[in-house]
């Protein structure tokens, strides 16, 4: 981290409501990720406190006695920001902000302002202010003196401060005017998608939790340039690139938006058209990181969001990455269809390509043909877009024989399978 950025961390102080209803480890790991998330945003945390209750406080999230603890904490370390680890209610937000100097501000805030940092295309940031602003809107009358002396750092950055100071319907005719546009390119999408069934390339998508090491695996298996880091979601816009499986056959691999445990509905939302690639995929690689300690955690959470998409019908692969880093004790979930690797071993990596073609392989049907030798176009679509298992010179009818898998939405597909043997 640069010296600059160093200088720029705000002092941030984590508050937590435990119920006693609620998982304790699920709750020690959403304060675990809270603090990385508040590390992505450029954030400092300074201190955690958190409270066991039978249930939120209406008023002020967590207790009266609390609230005077931490009110106390935040002169002693001068702290700049206070995040609390759920989405508050706008009379929270106001009550709270009466006790403290600092910007409070709710776990969905920040998750929105690293999204805001993070969207490099014109939807990406198109989809992150159409959030904000819906985050906002129902919290206009709540925030109030807080919102004229918002200036910098985190959860203040995306529309900006002369949006956030808008009224009701100058903020709604804004989100009108956010939908037309982002409509606009959905079709755009649409009409790309059709054009690629057009074209019949096989899609296989990316998913897997934030940082799971889904851009990494992107670009060792394509030798792309994608945005890797270990960060919370490091990617946010889509990729694509072609990828050539060891029999020849030419796929598109897809990145996604990384998934998080407690995932605003505002972006779900809002991203549901970027996720929208996933339900047009032929096979599904969910990727997860398995040397994180809470990765069957990320893999119920991910496993949750797809069944809300509705692609139950598409193959799904496991994809455990990371091997050189799990613990001897890591054992893949039950019942799923699973590989593990690391991705950057070149072994690993062929071993996924060749599950992919086997999975595919699942998809297609046999053929058996020959070809003409001077028909060159044709041979070189069975190598581009089919799985050749053989090809030989056949010195009786002097001509190729091709033996292999051809999926039937494929264009080829007609010709291979109604002159198949």
């Amino acid at each position: 981290m640069s010296k600059n950025i160093r200088e720029n961390e705000e002092r941030v102080l984590l508050v937590g409501c435990h119920l006693y209803e609620d998982d304790d480890e699920r709750f020690t790991y959403s304060m675990e990720e809270l603090d990385s998330l508040t590390k992505t945003a450029q954030g400092k945390v300074v201190m955690t406190v958190t409270q066991k209750r039978k249930k939120y406080d209406p008023a002020t999230y967590i207790g009266k006695g609390k609230v005077e603890e931490i009110a106390t904490l935040e002169k002693e370390l001068e702290v700049d920001v206070i995040i609390f680890n759920d989405e508050l209610t706008s009379s929270q937000v106001r009550n709270l902000s009466r006790y403290f100097e600092a910007k409070v501000i709710d776990r969905t805030q920040l998750i929105l302002d690293i999204f805001s940092s993070r969207a490099q295309s014109k939807e990406g940031k198109l989809q992150v202010e159409w959030a904000q602003l819906s985050y906002l809107l129902p919290r206009l009358t709540g925030q109030g003196l807080a919102l004229s002396r918002l200036g910098g750092g985190i959860g203040t950055r995306g529309p900006g401060e002369t949006q956030l100071e808008t009224d009701r319907r100058h903020i709604r005719k804004r989100m009108d005017e956010i939908k037309e546009q982002l409509q606009t390119i959905v079709n755009h999408r649409e009409r790309y998608r059709k054009r690629r069934k057009e074209n019949r390339t096989l899609q296989i998508a990316l998913v897997g939790y934030t940082n799971a090491g889904k851009s990494t695996l992107l670009n060792r298996l394509t030798e792309a340039d994608t945005f890797e880091e270990d960060l919370l979601f490091a990617t946010l816009d889509p990729t694509t690139r072609k990828l050539k499986l060891p029999s020849g056959l030419t796929v598109l691999l897809t990145d996604t938006v990384g998934f998080i445990q407690d995932l605003p509905t505002t972006l779900i939302a809002a991203f549901r058209s970027t996720l929208e690639e996933v339900k047009e995929a032929d096979l599904i690689l969910h990727v997860v990181d398995g040397s994180h300690e809470g990765y069957y955690g990320h893999e119920q959470t991910v496993t949750s969001l797809l069944k809300e998409l509705d692609v139950a019908q598409i193959p799904l692969l496991t994809v455990y990455n990371k091997r050189d880093q799990m613990t001897p004790d890591f054992v893949p979930t039950e019942g799923t269809n699973s590989i593990v690797i690391s991705a950057f071993n070149n072994d690993d990596l062929r071993k996924l390509c060749k599950t992919i073609e086997s999975l595919l392989i699942n998809q297609m049907d046999f053929y058996h043909v020959y070809i003409q030798s001077e028909d060159g176009k044709f041979i070189s679509q069975c190598q581009s877009q089919t799985i050749i298992t053989e090809r030989k010179w056949n010195n009786d009818k002097e001509v190729y024989e091709y033996k292999g898998y051809v999926h039937p939405s494929l264009a080829i597909a007609g010709k291979l399978l109604e002159n198949r043997k």
